[in-house]
């Protein structure tokens, strides 16, 4: 994406370091994954921002961050629907180039991104 729809969107999550406060010492609860740009991952990235109003997106030449407070859930089957081809939680791990937070694939349809550490707990 151009420096010029990046900045129409004035979604970017990436702060200054002279804007970022390292005296506090709060636990963020913020989770997200990284994918390479690609139709999946626009797809995804559109679905997601869509459908989620905690999410952000920011495009970068070559990837896209979906970013979100708490827990991303990507549902396989909503985003087939979206995409119009199969996206299965396996192409979508491919899709991802990384990832933070805990990644918890709880079926063949859901995968979860869990930026509070207590509520996964549930899961391991």
């Amino acid at each position: 994406m151009s420096t010029a729809a990046r900045d129409a969107s004035k979604k970017n999550i990436f702060k200054s370091m002279k804007d970022i406060d390292l005296s506090s010492r709060e636990i963020s609860h913020e989770c997200g994954v990284t994918m390479n740009d690609s139709v999946e991952a626009r797809a995804i990235a559109e679905f997601m921002e869509e459908n989620d109003p905690n999410v952000t997106v920011t495009y970068n030449p070559a990837t896209i961050r979906i970013d979100g407070e708490g827990k991303l859930i990507f549902k396989m089957d909503e985003i087939t629907e979206f995409l119009g081809r199969e996206m299965t939680a396996e192409i979508f791990e491919v899709n991802t180039s990384t990832h933070y937070g805990r990644m918890v694939r709880i079926d063949d349809n859901t995968v979860i991104l869990f930026g509070d550490m207590d509520e996964v707990m549930e899961y391991i």
